[in-house]
């Protein structure tokens, strides 16, 4: 028994040793009077924050350890990634992250801002590891990690580390509540794009779709039951330019069938831009087939 309750104690000590070593990883970016959400201190004078919980404003305040306060101007967004970067004019000093790879089973500790300086602190165990994938916006993602941890929205953002105190990633929330981490390898990666230019270039279309029914004469000839209709095209973009019009059903992209909207996604990276692309397509009951050249997508 006594054995037993010093490990224990080991076990809890060496926890709350790692929770308050982490403290200094952390802001709190304020929403409103009571809201906040963490961000992530990724190197002096940048914080990490999750882009899908960050308002679209040009400015912040932050408090930082210790709850003195300093302002942060938004820097830039990829919401492919759903990575966002704020750019401090008080230097805040920044930890040195040890990247550390996940595995299934380890402890994963969560680390979020308090309101006031503080920090708080989650303990849970790696579920799922496994390989690269791309979000629905066709962001490359390095690894695929899911945490088996509870978080609250306020602490989205926070690094997660490892027992050794390695570094994750970034925590934030994915489909049906999961809590996901947002690779260590994936942040190193978007950062230095968002520092230099504020957003991570794209291939663009021009277009606004819209999932539908392939119509059933058609089928056998599409050779698949669902397509996209174009229901708007922006002005002098790529589609306009190569004749696509409104009420057009794309079927597919040079080959990629346009209802697997993530390989479609995937297709529009960064090394699309200037390719040709053949996109076939339905209109007036007939398919055909017309050729686009990929612009990069507009900062807006």
């Amino acid at each position: 028994m006594s054995f037993s309750a010093d490990v224990l104690t080991e076990f809890s000590n060496a926890i709350s040793a790692r929770a308050e070593a982490a403290k200094n990883t952390v802001v709190a970016v304020r929403l409103g009077e009571w809201q906040h959400l963490t961000g992530m201190v990724w190197q002096p004078g940048v914080v990490v924050v999750s882009e899908q919980a960050l308002p679209r404003k040009d400015e912040f305040e932050l408090v930082a350890p210790g709850g003195s306060t300093i302002t942060a101007k938004f820097a830039g967004r990829d919401a492919s990634t759903n990575i966002a970067i704020l750019k401090t004019a008080d230097s805040i000093v920044a930890p040195a992250f040890t990247a550390a790879e996940a595995h299934v089973g380890t402890l994963a500790l969560a680390i979020g801002a308090g309101g006031s300086g503080s920090a708080s602190a989650r303990l849970g165990v790696v579920n799922l590891v496994d390989g690269e994938w791309h979000s629905r916006r066709g962001g490359l993602i390095d690894r695929r990690i899911i945490l088996d941890i509870e978080l609250a929205h306020r602490e989205e953002g926070g690094p997660v580390f490892d027992a050794a105190g390695g570094c994750l990633g970034m925590s934030t929330f994915g489909p049906r509540g999961q809590v996901i981490v947002i690779p260590h390898a994936t942040i190193a990666r978007v950062v230095p794009q968002l520092i230099r230019d504020g957003r991570v270039s794209r291939g663009w279309l021009g277009v606004a779709l819209q999932a539908v029914a392939v119509p059933d004469a058609l089928r056998e000839s599409a050779d698949q039951s669902s397509g996209m209709m174009v229901m708007s095209v922006v002005e002098n973009g790529p589609a306009a330019q190569a004749g696509i019009v409104a009420g057009d059903i794309i079927l597919s992209v040079d080959g990629i069938s346009a209802h697997r909207s993530r390989k479609i996604a995937r297709y529009f990276g960064g090394d699309s831009i200037g390719r040709k692309a053949d996109v076939r397509l339905i209109r007036g009951g007939a398919i055909i087939t017309i050729q686009t050249t990929i612009a990069e997508r507009q900062a807006s």
